[in-house]
């Protein structure tokens, strides 16, 4: 979205809205599944994050993932159950920092769908970022504690 001031222009950042609970959930999933990347689906209603579902990391990499398509399945059919929507894909670097890394960006499937890295790089200090990554650009984006 960008807004135009005074002959400058401003990028305004989109937000995601995840509950303190939930975030602590997926930081604990990154830490159990060390040294290989975890993955899953966080899902809600207009930006904001519901519900949490961890999946299988069928690559069983520490440097790539891939959702088990059967979990997927099942994932979607409870959204739609739920009237929720699939609001971001989350997953773990277990020995880098949290930004996209060239796979990520190839495997981006869902450029509406905000993409989650939790970084291990410093076990005790996780660090969790947000990314829209669209046509191969990324653009970071906000995520509120709520």
């Amino acid at each position: 979205m960008v807004h135009h001031e005074c002959g400058r222009v401003f990028v305004r950042m989109e937000m995601i809205r995840i509950p303190k609970s939930i975030h602590d959930a997926i930081v604990e999933h990154a830490k159990r599944e060390q040294p290989l990347e975890c993955c899953g689906i966080l899902a809600g209603k207009q930006r904001t994050v519901g519900k949490a579902f961890e999946l299988t990391n069928t690559e069983k990499s520490s440097v790539r993932f891939l959702m088990s398509p059967q979990e997927q399945l099942g994932v979607f059919e409870e959204l739609e159950r739920e009237s929720m929507e699939m609001i971001a894909i989350y997953h773990s670097h277990p020995r880098s920092i949290s930004y996209p890394s060239e796979t990520d960006v190839k495997m981006a499937f869902y450029p509406e769908v905000t993409s989650i890295i939790i970084s291990l790089e410093e076990r005790d200090n996780p660090v969790v970022k947000a990314f829209r990554i669209k046509e191969g650009t990324i653009l970071p984006e906000e995520i509120e504690i709520v």
